[in-house]
């Protein structure tokens, strides 16, 4: 079964992490204590700072060796990042921890697999957790007061997520899925695509939908890179337009990445590249004044891109896909890109989308294994994903043959 791994700076918050390993053995779990902080425990642990500074790639000395506390968290941040990916014997980790604390524990946090509980008691837990999470599955739990020693309330807090860690530790749902995982992206204005593919395929395998919200993509790809897909239907990707054009919900500059890393069967296309999210309106940048905008909501503002920024669009998206070995399915629905990208509809705009798929049939290098087909389609209709299901399958038949 493992260790549950309670990890904690025991020089600042030994009080608090030593009840937090009593509560965690009292609910029945295995644990070993890890200690995280940069000057001289206050308790006795399982495993000691030195240790954990021993896997910086500079040695402890770069941890620990210095008196600037913003120099060490950070190295101490990368040692244990490189300490959890040597271990293998984690069945759940638990931290508590204020700012340094939380920065150090979080980042080995995300480097366990998705599906090992991940805790984390902190001070932060109410704010923006996004550059502590990421796109893990790292439960955050607000510690109420701070740990500044025990009292009536952060005995309970600190009891009650004990409980939590302990029983999900030690009592890991059991595999029930034996069919072979793949990745799909999927919009809003993609849902009727992204669900027709899904009902065509999901007798053969587990399919496993992301939002397109610039985390969304990239935890399909961290899948991915995991080993944990079959192949990816990356139906929607629009945070590309984010990342280019500053929206709110981008793609990171390593967006296909995972693909050309693993090789995955792959079937692309360009669901919702006809729009950059903003929040509110009254947030759009000035420079965007006079532009073309839906207003999908009260907090949510799209922005219909311009010709100019598809061509731009079409030759980053060609220019990355050229990098993928494996094979590389890329699907063009003639009709329009997007829900709104219909005949009548608000984001209807046939120069922009030809200016798209021209960028992309100039970049992508064909090849055995890259190609484009066009569909005399809208992506919503059942013709286009049919199209896409058949891309999907010819590859994965061309691969077993």
């Amino acid at each position: 079964m493992g260790y549950v791994y309670v990890v904690g700076t025991a020089d600042t918050k030994g009080e608090e992490l030593a009840y937090l390993a009593d509560r965690i053995r009292t609910a029945g779990g295995s644990i070993r204590v890890v200690d995280v902080g940069t000057r001289e425990a206050t308790i006795a642990t399982d495993v000691t700072a030195a240790e954990i500074a021993a896997f910086h790639p500079e040695g402890r000395d770069a941890v620990l060796g210095t008196d600037d506390r913003g120099t060490a968290v950070a190295a101490m941040a990368e040692a244990f990042r490189r300490f959890v990916r040597a271990q293998d014997d984690i069945a759940g980790m638990i931290g508590i921890g204020g700012g340094g604390g939380t920065s150090i524990i979080t980042s080995g946090m995300r480097e366990l697999p998705l599906g090992v509980p991940k805790i984390m008691v902190s001070t932060l837990a109410s704010g923006d957790v996004a550059p502590y999470v990421d796109v893990s599955d790292i439960m955050m739990m607000p510690s109420i007061t701070d740990m500044a020693g025990l009292n009536r309330l952060s005995r309970v807090i600190l009891h009650n997520a004990a409980q939590a860690i302990a029983a999900m530790a030690t009592r890991p749902l059991a595999a029930t899925e034996s069919k072979p995982a793949l990745g799909l992206t999927m919009f809003g204005v993609t849902t009727t695509c992204v669900t027709t593919v899904v009902d065509r395929l999901k007798a053969e395998y587990d399919c496993m939908v992301f939002h397109a919200t610039g985390t969304g993509g990239r935890a399909m790809e961290k899948l991915a890179d995991s080993g944990l897909l079959e192949g990816v239907l990356d139906v929607t990707t629009t945070e590309v337009c984010d990342l280019l054009f500053g929206g709110v919900l981008p793609a990171t500059e390593d967006r296909f990445g995972a693909i050309a890393r693993t090789n995955l069967p792959y079937v692309v296309s360009v669901g919702a590249l006809d729009m950059v999210n903003f929040w509110a309106q009254e947030t759009v940048p000035e420079r965007y004044a006079g532009r073309l905008f839906y207003k999908h909501n009260a907090n949510v503002t799209l922005m219909r891109t311009t010709p100019e920024e598809c061509d731009a669009i079409g030759r980053w998206i060609g220019a990355k896909l050229n990098l993928c070995r494996g094979p590389v399915r890329l699907l063009i629905p003639e009709k329009g890109v997007s829900a709104l990208d219909v005949e009548g509809g608000p984001f209807f705009d046939p120069a922009a989308d030809a200016a798209l798929f021209a960028a992309l049939e100039a970049t992508v290098e064909i090849t055995a294994d890259r190609r484009i087909q066009r569909l005399p389609y809208h992506i919503n209709d059942p013709e286009f994903a049919d199209g896409l299901v058949a891309a999907y399958r010819e590859i994965t038949n061309t691969q077993e043959r």
